[in-house]
Protein backbone atom coordinates (compact mmCIF):
# COMPACT_ATOMS: atom_id res chain seq x y z
CA UNK A 1 0.00 0.00 0.00
CA UNK A 2 1.66 3.18 -0.90
CA UNK A 3 1.82 6.11 1.29
CA UNK A 4 1.76 9.92 0.54
CA UNK A 5 2.37 13.51 1.90
CA UNK A 6 0.28 16.11 0.87
CA UNK A 7 0.41 19.82 1.70
CA UNK A 8 -1.65 22.70 1.97
CA UNK A 9 -2.01 26.46 2.05
CA UNK A 10 -4.52 27.45 4.67
CA UNK A 11 -6.58 30.67 4.27
CA UNK A 12 -4.18 33.12 6.46
CA UNK A 13 -1.04 31.92 4.33
CA UNK A 14 0.41 29.26 6.51
CA UNK A 15 1.40 25.78 4.70
CA UNK A 16 1.10 22.19 6.65
CA UNK A 17 1.72 18.63 5.15
CA UNK A 18 -0.07 15.53 5.83
CA UNK A 19 -0.26 11.74 5.79
CA UNK A 20 -1.90 9.81 3.96
CA UNK A 21 -1.38 5.64 3.97
CA UNK A 22 -3.23 5.23 0.53
CA UNK A 23 -3.04 7.13 -2.79
CA UNK A 24 -6.46 7.44 -1.99
CA UNK A 25 -6.70 11.33 -1.42
CA UNK A 26 -6.05 11.96 -5.19
CA UNK A 27 -9.80 10.46 -5.19
CA UNK A 28 -10.77 12.86 -2.95
CA UNK A 29 -7.94 16.61 -3.67
CA UNK A 30 -6.00 17.60 -6.39
CA UNK A 31 -3.08 19.40 -7.16
CA UNK A 32 -3.39 23.10 -7.38
CA UNK A 33 -7.38 22.97 -6.71
CA UNK A 34 -8.64 24.97 -3.83
CA UNK A 35 -11.44 24.04 -1.72
CA UNK A 36 -13.51 25.98 0.68
CA UNK A 37 -12.72 25.56 4.44
CA UNK A 38 -15.50 23.03 5.18
CA UNK A 39 -15.51 20.93 1.93
CA UNK A 40 -11.66 20.58 2.31
CA UNK A 41 -12.28 19.10 6.03
CA UNK A 42 -15.10 16.70 4.31
CA UNK A 43 -12.87 15.85 1.33
CA UNK A 44 -10.06 14.79 3.60
CA UNK A 45 -11.65 13.97 6.58
CA UNK A 46 -13.63 11.16 4.33
CA UNK A 47 -10.29 10.32 2.12
CA UNK A 48 -8.13 9.70 5.50
CA UNK A 49 -11.00 7.83 6.95
CA UNK A 50 -11.18 5.31 3.55
CA UNK A 51 -6.79 4.94 3.61
CA UNK A 52 -7.45 3.80 7.75
CA UNK A 53 -10.01 1.27 6.47
CA UNK A 54 -8.18 0.72 3.56
CA UNK A 55 -5.55 -0.53 6.48
CA UNK A 56 -7.18 -2.14 8.92
CA UNK A 57 -8.54 -4.50 5.66
CA UNK A 58 -5.17 -5.56 5.11
CA UNK A 59 -3.53 -5.94 8.17
CA UNK A 60 -6.04 -6.23 10.58
CA UNK A 61 -5.52 -3.05 12.42
CA UNK A 62 -6.27 0.88 12.10
CA UNK A 63 -3.46 3.32 10.75
CA UNK A 64 -3.26 5.80 13.56
CA UNK A 65 -1.41 8.08 11.40
CA UNK A 66 -4.19 8.63 8.86
CA UNK A 67 -6.63 9.51 12.23
CA UNK A 68 -3.78 11.97 13.63
CA UNK A 69 -3.53 13.59 10.44
CA UNK A 70 -7.61 13.84 10.26
CA UNK A 71 -7.34 15.42 13.88
CA UNK A 72 -5.15 17.87 13.11
CA UNK A 73 -6.85 18.99 9.71
CA UNK A 74 -10.24 19.37 11.67
CA UNK A 75 -8.56 21.08 14.24
CA UNK A 76 -6.36 23.59 12.19
CA UNK A 77 -9.83 23.79 10.40
CA UNK A 78 -11.34 25.10 13.51
CA UNK A 79 -9.32 28.49 13.43
CA UNK A 80 -10.94 30.11 10.15
CA UNK A 81 -14.46 30.37 9.58
CA UNK A 82 -14.46 31.01 5.88
CA UNK A 83 -11.49 31.28 2.89
CA UNK A 84 -10.13 28.64 0.63
CA UNK A 85 -7.00 25.69 1.41
CA UNK A 86 -5.14 25.30 -1.92
CA UNK A 87 -3.40 21.46 -2.36
CA UNK A 88 -0.01 22.79 -3.12
CA UNK A 89 1.98 18.90 -3.69
CA UNK A 90 0.48 15.38 -3.73
CA UNK A 91 3.62 12.90 -3.67
CA UNK A 92 3.60 11.12 -4.63
CA UNK A 93 1.78 11.73 -7.75
CA UNK A 94 -1.29 9.06 -9.24
CA UNK A 95 0.98 6.72 -11.62
CA UNK A 96 0.81 7.41 -15.69
CA UNK A 97 -1.56 5.46 -17.55
CA UNK A 98 -0.32 4.04 -20.84
CA UNK A 99 -2.25 4.51 -23.46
Amino acid sequence: MPEMRFAVRWPDGAESSHYSPSLVMHDYLSTGESYGVVDFVARSSEALDAAGERVRAAYGFACTSAMASRDEIVRTAAAYGAGEVTVLRMEPPLPEVAS
